[in-house]
Order: C-alpha cells, then sequence, then structure tokens
C-alpha cells in the first residue's frame, strides 16, 4: 500500500463528502509541478504539447490553456472542447488516422494552428477543403518508423499500423504533399510508443525520430518550422515501478538534440515535446466508496460504488496484458495492521475488478478507497454508461480549493 500526504488524503476526503463518490479529483498544484519539471530537464529543447485524448475535461483544458504551449486533438469533437475551453484554434494540431471531411472542413475554416497529416487520402482531402475555403493549410507530415525499441507499453510503428504513413513509403508521399496548391508542409511529426519507463529506450527512440527527420528533411531540401516528438514518457501504476529519472533522460538525449540543433538546416526549428499521461496522470485520484463487505471461500471482498465502469484502466481492461493491481490506498488514518482484500465494483459481472489481494488497512462499509496515477484515461475512456450506475464526477483540486468539474455530455462532431 502506497499513501500520499494528509494534505491529499483531506482534499479527497472533502471532495467525496461535497461531489459524492465515485469521483476523479485532479490536483492542479501536481500537474504545475510536473510542467515545471519537464520544463528544467527538457526546456533547453522542447516546447510542450498537451496531447488532450488522455483527459479532454472541459475545466482542465482551461486550467491549462495558459500554462502549456499547445494543444493536440485527436477528433473534431476534442477540437471543439478545446476550443471552447479557451485555447486559440492556431495552438492545435489534430492527429487521428481517420478524420473525416466534416472534421477537416470544421478545424480548416475555424483557422486549425497544423493538420497532422497520416494519409495520402488525408491529404488530398484537405487539399481540396483548404482551397474551398480559400486557406492555405499548415500541415505536419506523420510517419512511421519501422522500429520501436523495446519497453514501451503500446507502439504504434515498427509494424502494420494505421499511424501516419510508413517511413518506407514517405519519400514518394511527401513529394506528392508538396506538390498540393493548398497546403503547406510546416515540418513532420512522429509518435510511435508509450507508456516507456526505460531511459534508454526514450532516448534510442528520439534518436530514430532525428534520423528520419534529418533524412527526409535533406532529401527533399525543407526547413521546417516545427517538429514533433512523441514523447513516450511513462507513468508509474503498479506497485515497484520507478518513476522516471527526467535528468537521466535529458542527460542521455542531449548530444543528438544539440547536433540537432547546431544543424543550419533546423536553426529556425522548434521542437515541441508532445505529452499527455506524463503530465496529468500521476495528479488524479479515483476515489470510490465501499458500499458492503464480504467474507466468501477464504477471501476478503470490499464492494465499491465505482469500478470498471467508471475506471476501465484500472480493472486491467485498457490494453493490458496481464492484470496488476494499481497503487491504491484506503482514506484515513492507519490504524495498524493490513489485510489482503479483492476491490470489486458494483456492476453484474465477474470481470468488475479494481485489485485482487490488496494489502490495506482493515476496510470496511463507507470507507474511501483511492487508486492513484488516475489522471489520464479515466471516464472518457471507460464504459461508463454500462448497467446504468452514475457516472463518475470530476473534481478540480487547486490550491486546496475544489470546483466541480463533471462533464456533461459529449461534444462530437457529426457529419
Amino acid at each position: 500500500m502506497s499513501r500520499p500526504d494528509p494534505d491529499i488524503d483531506r482534499i479527497l476526503t472533502e471532495a467525496a463528502g461535497r461531489f459524492g463518490t465515485p469521483a476523479y479529483v485532479y490536483l492542479t498544484d501536481l500537474i504545475e509541478e510536473r510542467i515545471a519539471a519537464l520544463e528544467a530537464a527538457f526546456g533547453r529543447w522542447f516546447r510542450l504539447s498537451y496531447a488532450m485524448k488522455c483527459n479532454p475535461n472541459p475545466a482542465l483544458l482551461s486550467w491549462l490553456k495558459d500554462r502549456v504551449p499547445f494543444i493536440d486533438v485527436s477528433s473534431g469533437g476534442e477540437f471543439m472542447l478545446a476550443t471552447g475551453a479557451g485555447w486559440n484554434p492556431a495552438r492545435a494540431s489534430f492527429t487521428g488516422p481517420a478524420k473525416r471531411e466534416a472534421e477537416l472542413g470544421r478545424v480548416i475554416r475555424d483557422g486549425l494552428g497544423e493538420l497532422v497529416i497520416e494519409s495520402l487520402r488525408e491529404a488530398r482531402l484537405a487539399d481540396r477543403i483548404a482551397g474551398e475555403a480559400g486557406r492555405r493549410q499548415d500541415v505536419l507530415i506523420r510517419i512511421a518508423p519501422d522500429r520501436v525499441p523495446k519497453g514501451f507499453g503500446d507502439q504504434m510503428a515498427g509494424r502494420p499500423s494505421p499511424f501516419g504513413i510508413d517511413v518506407e513509403e514517405a519519400p514518394a508521399a511527401l513529394a506528392e504533399i508538396l506538390s498540393l496548391p493548398n497546403l503547406r508542409v510546416a515540418g513532420m511529426h512522429v509518435y510511435s510508443g508509450t507508456q516507456c519507463l526505460k531511459p534508454a529506450a526514450i532516448v534510442e527512440n528520439w534518436g530514430i525520430f532525428i534520423a528520419i527527420f534529418r533524412e527526409l528533411c535533406a532529401a527533399h531540401d525543407l526547413r521546417p518550422d516545427r517538429l514533433i516528438f512523441g514523447s513516450g514518457l511513462g507513468i508509474p501504476y503498479h506497485p515497484g515501478d520507478a518513476a522516471l529519472d527526467l535528468d537521466e533522460v535529458a542527460a542521455a538525449a542531449a548530444p543528438g538534440l544539440e547536433a540537432l540543433k547546431a544543424d543550419p538546416r533546423f536553426a529556425g526549428t522548434e521542437l515541441v515535446l508532445e505529452l499527455g499521461r506524463y503530465l496529468v496522470g500521476p495528479a488524479g485520484y479515483f476515489v470510490t466508496r465501499v458500499i458492503s463487505t464480504k467474507d466468501s471461500r477464504g477471501s476478503r471482498i470490499a464492494i465499491c460504488d465505482g469500478g470498471m465502469n467508471g475506471h476501465l484502466a484500472a480493472s486491467g481492461h485498457f490494453g493490458m496484458v496481464l492484470r496488476r493491481n494499481y497503487v491504491m490506498h484506503r482514506v484515513g488514518e492507519d490504524e495498524g495492521g493490513e489485510e489482503k482484500i479483492d476491490i470489486s465494483g458494483p456492476l453484474c459481472t465477474s470481470i468488475d475488478k479494481l485489485g485482487s489481494n490488496v494489502a490495506l488497512p482493515r476496510v470496511e462499509a463507507g470507507d474511501l478507497i483511492a487508486i492513484h496515477a488516475s489522471g489520464a484515461y479515466g471516464p472518457t475512456s471507460s464504459p461508463v454508461n454500462f448497467i446504468s450506475h452514475p457516472t463518475p464526477r470530476e473534481v478540480l483540486a487547486t490550491g486546496g480549493q475544489l470546483t466541480d468539474a463533471t462533464r456533461i455530455e459529449g461534444a462530437g462532431l457529426r457529419d
């Protein structure tokens, strides 16, 4: 079991009492600290871009807009959420492998900063739409490398992938895109792996990006405005996971990044580190209340008001091959001793389990359990409508002050 400091427990208790459970609580003070740590480690090379798919809560987006330079959206609906939260559309990039005509029309007309091109189909469609809108749209070409180092929790390249243009196809594709009159190639984008806790693998991955950027820009005589590096920075979810040492990553990456910046071709190029989970994940807690406990065939079970429906990732059903418990704790003072207990949710299915054999102080009905590292891939990544239990509340905690940040409805863009 891992416990936060008493101030965090006080915030979680107050949030549960005021707004009910299950609830996600996002501590913006912790996000502020993470932004500062990233800028201290990488600010000499990179500016930051927030990949909002990990947490599109509108109140959080509004808070972030004055603290992070750029935002990356992955749908027309996310673009609407971001601009509705106050983000200037010129600060947004738009990724995604299946952009629809309605989405492209909306974002191009509304002044999107950069469209991330993931296929020739998309480039041709965007060129037509931009021409009809009387615009010349800046684009970034997303490249899918032919390899990803070992150590990434999810890989989006190095094998058949819907994401980006395969690097072996990129020279011919880039030549065609450069010929389209209503698109301006402003740079390139690579995001090929996520959730890595191995500094050497992250640095090797960035080295692959740099080699691709150098080769393609030289071949087409490009002096890019911007190059986007998918960060791949992971966070510790499970007992025994070690947090990344940013200074170690920075020290190992420095030679390659310094050499890139010293190359005259990239003298005016802005490097952008795109990340989401690393920024907000550890700053969020999922708080669920124990409705009842049960002794069953040698095991003790806590049955809670929030489960897989509210937090799919913690249940182990969000891309996890082998289920492992998230770090969690019972909110409140320890009274000595621990016991092993299973943590189940409210659903009528055997797969609704948030923890197995978790070591916690004695748990009784009415207690609160907090699951750590829940600030990313939470409610919008979960089947919240399954069996029609209440949707988790979302609470923003800033300087100890709590705000109800519950998202009322989605903002998907329809054709």
